[in-house]
């Protein structure tokens, strides 16, 4: 019932995820960071009505469309926590400090989320994770049927979220990954932000930065 379409957008190859629930052909882009007749064209291609736009977290290269999107879709913006506020309200000066701010507006969403908040795509239903650590607000998607859970920049194949920004602490995303997508089965396929997708059993056994967790 649930399929996914990634766009890698920005300099930054962020994965902007399309996502479509198959029996009503509604969809959800999450992250729409830039490039946003890319997206536009991913969603021409699929044919699918988009129903909303879902935001990981506050850093440009995921949120930085947002506002065009939702002129373009005529959609709400979902997300992240309102923890990421100020970031939102910076996107413009962030990017350009990035050298990177060719289409980026800052964004005001018109729903924040927390933990356990639903959230749905057709007949789909998504349960929010708030994850801080990489950033104060950050959230994850996950859906329990499908196994699937879009986690942004939190934990990636091999690697773990930065934690060198304003506002990110290693103690905090630790304690995330730890409390949270851990707990999700070891089958759950995650999309992270950058990067090659993975499932939480291949990092939970594997992954360098996860060792600390497994002692």
């Amino acid at each position: 019932m649930l399929k996914y379409h990634i766009v890698p957008v920005t300099q930054f190859e962020q994965n902007c995820t399309i996502l479509v629930d198959t029996i009503s052909e509604k969809a959800v882009v999450v992250d729409p960071g830039g490039d946003l007749e890319k997206i536009l064209a991913a969603l021409k291609g699929l044919a699918a009505r988009v129903e909303a736009i879902w935001l990981t977290h506050g850093h440009f290269d995921h949120a930085g469309a947002a506002m065009a999107a939702k002129g373009a879709l005529d959609v709400p913006i979902f997300g992240p926590h309102r923890a990421d506020k100020l970031l939102l309200d910076e996107l413009a000066v962030d990017a350009l400090n990035f050298g990177s701010n060719e289409g980026i507006e800052n964004c005001q969403p018109d729903f924040w989320l927390n933990e356990g908040d639903t959230l749905t795509v057709g007949n789909l239903t998504f349960t929010t994770l708030h994850l801080p650590g990489h950033t104060p607000g950050h959230v994850a998607f996950y859906n329990r049927e499908e196994q699937l859970a879009c986690v942004g920049d939190v934990l990636f194949k091999g690697s773990i979220g930065r934690t060198d920004f304003p506002g990110a602490s290693y103690d905090e995303l630790m304690n995330s990954i730890r409390s949270k997508l851990l707990k999700l089965p070891d089958e759950t396929t995650f999309i992270c932000g950058h990067g090659p997708i993975s499932t939480i059993g291949k990092e939970r056994k594997t992954n360098p930065f996860l060792r600390e967790l497994r002692q």
